[in-house]
């Protein structure tokens, strides 16, 4: 498990909070409410809390089916981020969602794929590469707080932030993103060669 460590929680709290993206996600739970779409703040928590655990920890078990490292998986996860990122930025949608899917507003689409979508999953994964289990998990808890405060009270979080701050945030921790993603890149690509050269 490792030790705790407020410089690592810190680290991957900013990442998770960057790529779970609740702020940039206001104006969609809005508009659920506004069809009609009850949110259950507790259940879209919890159910996004246990699809990151079981993939976090059923995923090093997947990726080694395939014969796959956790350092390679993590710089296509660096990829997937950057698109992610790219899309906060410019505004564009290129990995789609299936919106028919009517099995209810705080698991779907929610809890997945709003909250604990492809890039957030792919991202809590490939975080194990380079933080200890202790600190990814505290920091992932302190988001899905996050995430059931920003459900709860979406209604005043709405009319608080406006339009204009919602746009604003989410182009920055875009920007972040984007900077996460190449370091992330980086590093894993390095340890690779460098694994390849032996």
């Amino acid at each position: 498990m490792g030790h705790i460590d407020l410089v690592e929680i810190m680290s991957v709290f900013v990442v998770l909070l960057a790529i779970i993206d609740i702020t940039g996600s206001i104006p969609i739970f809005l508009g659920l409410k506004q069809a009609g779409k009850p949110i259950k703040a507790t259940e879209a928590s919890m159910a996004s809390t246990a699809i990151f655990l079981v993939f976090f920890f059923a995923g090093t078990g997947i990726l080694k089916l395939f014969n796959v490292d956790i350092e390679t998986f993590a710089i296509a996860g660096s990829i997937v981020l950057m698109i992610v990122a790219f899309e906060m930025v410019l505004g564009v949608e290129i990995i789609k969602y299936d919106s028919n899917m009517e099995s209810g507003a705080s698991v779907v689409p929610i809890a997945f794929p709003l909250i604990a979508g492809p890039g957030a999953l792919t991202t809590i994964l490939t975080l194990r590469a380079e933080y200890d289990t202790i600190n990814i998990l505290i920091a992932l808890e302190l988001n899905m707080i996050i995430a059931y405060v920003a459900l709860k009270y979406i209604d005043k979080l709405g009319k608080l932030l406006g339009n204009n701050v919602v746009f604003i945030i989410r182009k920055f921790f875009g920007v972040l993103l984007i900077a996460i993603a190449i370091d992330m890149f980086a590093s894993n690509l390095f340890t690779v060669i460098k694994e390849l050269m032996k």
